[in-house]
């Protein structure tokens, strides 16, 4: 299993069109790819999951990618929301 932490700097947080972004990243990989954020876990690839985390800006949030392609799957993902100035 690979895992970041990383802070969401986009204004309006992890909803809506960063949610998007998010989902749409996680959903191109074969590997489970969740999102943590105050101990609560959701699957990545929902956008009804990442949205119902109610997370606001300035929230530190863990991506973890489990497995065969976690390691594609994880850079490209962090690589993707930083892209879009969505975590820093």
């Amino acid at each position: 299993m690979k895992q970041i932490t990383v802070s969401v700097i986009d204004p309006v947080g992890l909803h809506a069109r960063p949610a998007t972004v998010a989902v749409n990243a996680a959903s191109k990989f074969k590997c489970e790819v969740n999102v943590s954020f105050k101990g609560r876990e959701v699957n990545m690839k929902s956008i009804m999951g990442v949205m119902s985390l109610g997370i606001p800006t300035q929230s530190e949030i863990t991506i973890s990618c489990n497995g065969e392609d976690e390691d594609a799957a994880i850079a490209a993902i962090e690589e993707v929301l930083r892209t879009q100035k969505i975590v820093g």
